[in-house]
């Protein structure tokens, strides 16, 4: 369970009310705040305001940004409104503010979904068909995203239409170098480079094993946590966290759904065991279900890809955490899980590799 606590990131209230009073009249002032702990890239908010009703603000960290392509809650913003008039569960958006002088940065104010986020993958404390149905909704959830066509809610621009693994290969070999070279201002010692980076750079960019050309809708963090669950019931009732979205190949939030299952902690043993033996290939099934095409053929490239993608994201809260803009509670400690998330990433890819050999010999 998550919840609001004192505010690490303070905020003008009383600019923020003027701002309310003035632009937002269904949420009435004064207000009470608290900062949620998730959310390692944009702060978020609980606001309170005078009748109880709840809230929720995401605005971008303060000072100079080491990544201009994270942090864009104008993105976040679009396409959930954009996907109110879909079967897509979103929290209704009231308001984007792009003036700096509200509260610093840029924010939006979305509803406040009373439900359940679930923080750790293998769901401790409930049941196996809990479980089952919950993560089969959430699959099930994943494919109404990308039965969405973007022309049909104005999103035709948001993305480009092919190319998206190309793109991200190249977006996130940029992004790392920076990253890298991010220093802690207490002990200077630099954020480094991710191990075997130029190898798997090498191996994602050969067109002979990248997956076929897709596009859709994606939200670019689909995972369990970034799900509001019903309180009661096993169905997603919000997606949040959208920062990331954009137009792409859905193999790529299909495989981020399912990264849990490839991470060699006790938690994913527990989940993979509560499910069955062969999780991975019933929920891949289900969503092929779902949304019409086999993604199983791809499955491990981009299980790889998205390994070397956690890598790199977790390498930027440890840039973030360096120069103390971090804005989740547990960044130091998130941080530090980039260097065993390359391991399993550049694992992968070595086993990749030696299947493609070995079916070449056949």
């Amino acid at each position: 369970m998550i919840t609001a606590e004192s505010l690490r990131q303070p905020i003008d209230i009383a600019s923020l009310e003027a701002y309310i009073s003035k632009n937002v009249i269904e949420i009435q002032t004064p207000l009470s705040l608290k900062q949620f702990g998730f959310g390692q890239s944009n702060p978020t908010y609980q606001i309170t305001a005078s009748n109880k009703s709840r809230y929720v603000l995401r605005k971008k960290p303060p000072g100079i940004l080491v990544s201009t392509t994270a942090h864009q809650v104008e993105r976040e913003y679009r396409i959930i409104r954009a996907l109110q008039k879909t079967d897509v569960p979103v929290p209704k958006v009231y308001c984007l503010c792009e003036d700096d002088s509200v509260i610093g940065t840029p924010f939006y104010i979305m509803e406040f979904l009373d439900g359940r986020i679930i923080e750790d993958p293998s769901m401790p404390g409930l049941s196996s068909v809990e479980k089952k149905e919950l993560w089969s909704d959430a699959v099930h959830t994943l494919a109404k995203l990308h039965a969405v066509n973007p022309a049909d809610v104005d999103l035709q621009s948001f993305g480009k239409p092919s190319g998206f693994y190309d793109r991200q290969i190249k977006t996130f070999n940029e992004v790392s170098k920076a990253q890298a070279a991010v220093k802690d201002i207490e002990t200077q010692i630099p954020v480094g480079s991710i191990p075997h980076i130029h190898e798997m750079l090498q191996y994602f960019s050969d067109k002979k094993t990248q997956p076929r050309d897709r596009t859709s809708l994606i939200h670019g963090d689909y995972k369990i946590e970034n799900l509001v669950f019903h309180k009661k019931e096993p169905r997603v009732i919000g997606i949040i966290d959208w920062e990331m979205s954009t137009i792409g190949h859905p193999l790529s939030d299909l495989t981020n759904l399912i990264i849990p299952f490839h991470l060699e902690t006790k938690p994913q043993v527990m989940l993979v065991k509560s499910l069955s033996p062969e999780s991975t290939k019933e929920l891949v099934e289900l969503y092929a279900q779902f949304a019409g095409w086999d993604p199983y053929p791809e499955l491990m490239w981009g299980v790889a890809f998205g390994l070397f993608r956690l890598t790199a994201i977790l390498q930027g809260v440890a840039a973030r955490y360096a120069v103390r803009q971090a804005s989740s509670a547990e960044a130091k400690d998130m941080a530090k899980g980039r260097h065993h998330a390359a391991k399993l990433a550049w694992e992968q890819v070595l086993r990749n590799l030696k299947n493609k050999d070995n079916f070449a010999k056949l």
